[in-house]
This record gives structure tokens, sequence and C-alpha cells, in this order.
């Protein structure tokens, strides 16, 4: 009898240090734990930015007609996005110090019409579909600047005017809170009558439209 509790005994002692023997293998042997996932990319909140790009486009005087404009512009930036889900809301403006301009000489005027953009700036609504930390977007909205107008020996005016923007661009996050961007905008500032401060016809009306490409570099709050 007691030979056969020692021997049960025994038989117990070796199938407890089997079973801690294996239970120590496979903790030695488990895989090491994956990092959490990191979270996903958010666009919500305020940005602060720089822009600067060219501009091509085109001027119309009644008395000259129709000729090119070209020149560059550089400027800040300050907007806020909003996301849900995929969907991204968000409000922007801008303001820019331009040198878009363009002439003709013509019959229509001799001594030369020019049209210059010392100014420009907009407020934009915009609308984009976030894959992540890329950003494409489509936008519009209100456009303001002036239309220089000039002629020698006439006077010339200037006139602050209020039109319309529409463009798209595409968004990606940098490195920290910045963000970089590509932007196309076509702008048009309607017209007005310059009348004989650049000619010797009235009314003289004179239009200005551009397309604008130009790049930015926002930091996010």
């Amino acid at each position: 009898m007691h030979r056969a509790l020692v021997t049960g005994a025994s038989a117990l002692a070796l199938v407890a240090l089997t079973a801690s023997g294996q239970a120590a293998d496979i903790l030695t042997k488990a895989p090491p734990m994956l990092p959490p996932p990191s979270p996903a990319y958010s666009w919500t909140g305020f940005y602060l930015g720089v822009n600067g790009g060219g501009a091509w486009g085109r001027s119309y005087w009644d008395s000259a007609g129709p000729f090119n404009v070209s020149g560059g512009l550089v400027g800040g930036t300050l907007g806020y996005n909003y996301q849900v889900g995929s969907l991204v809301w968000g409000v922007e403006g801008d303001g820019d110090w331009s040198h878009i301009s363009g002439g003709v000489t013509n019959f229509g005027c001799p001594a030369g019409c020019s049209t210059t953009n010392d100014w420009l700036a907009t407020a934009r609504g915009r609308l984009g579909y976030a894959f992540g930390s890329v950003l494409p977007y489509v936008t519009g909205g209100g456009a303001f600047g002036d239309i220089r107008a000039s002629s020698p020996g006439f006077a010339g005016a200037t006139s602050d005017r209020a039109g319309w923007t529409l463009g798209g661009g595409l968004e990606f996050a940098l490195a920290g809170k910045l963000s970089a961007k590509v932007e196309y905008l076509y702008v048009d500032l309607g017209r007005f009558d310059c009348g004989f401060a650049c000619g010797v016809t009235a009314p003289d009306n004179v239009s200005f439209r551009t397309n604008i490409v130009r790049a930015g570099l926002n930091y996010r709050f």
C-alpha cells in the first residue's frame, strides 16, 4: 500500500513538472506583442500657412479688345477643416500680393493699353475626400482684387472689385503638424468702366480674368 502511494505521488509530480515545462516552453516561444495600430489621420482643426505661384489670363478693353496678362503672387492662408468619416468640409481665406499684368498696342489703343492686378484675395468653401493623409478637394467662393487700367497720356484708373473663383487641389500631410498643397483657381473679377481716364472713347469697360496655379505650406493646430 505504501509503495503504491509513493508510486502515485511520483507520477503526479512527474506530470506536474512536465506540464510546467511545457507551459514555460510555450511562453518562451510565444511571438512578441505587436504595437497598437496608429490612429487614423484627422484633418479636423485650424491651420495657418503661406502660398505662392503663377498666373495667366486675359483682360478685355472695349477700345483695345482682348490681350493676355500673366505674373506671380505670394501671400498667406487661414482656414478650418471638419472631418466626418472620409468627407472633409472646410472654409479657407487667403490674401496675396500679386503682379499680374499685360498690355497691347493696336488701332483702338495706339499709345498702348495695359491692365495690372496688384492684390488678390479669396474666401472659399472646400469639400474633400480623405484617403488617410492625402486630401483631394474642390473649392469655390468669392474673389476680391484690384483692376488697374492705364494708357500713356491719360490719367488711368483703378477699381477694387468683387468677383468669384472656382477650382480644386490636392493636400497631403507631412511630418508633424505640417501639410503641403498644390492648387488651381480660376478667378473672374468682372469689369469696370475706365471711360475718358483711359482713352478718347467712353464707356471703356476693362475686365480681368486669370488662372492661378500655386503651392502652399500649412501648419495645423
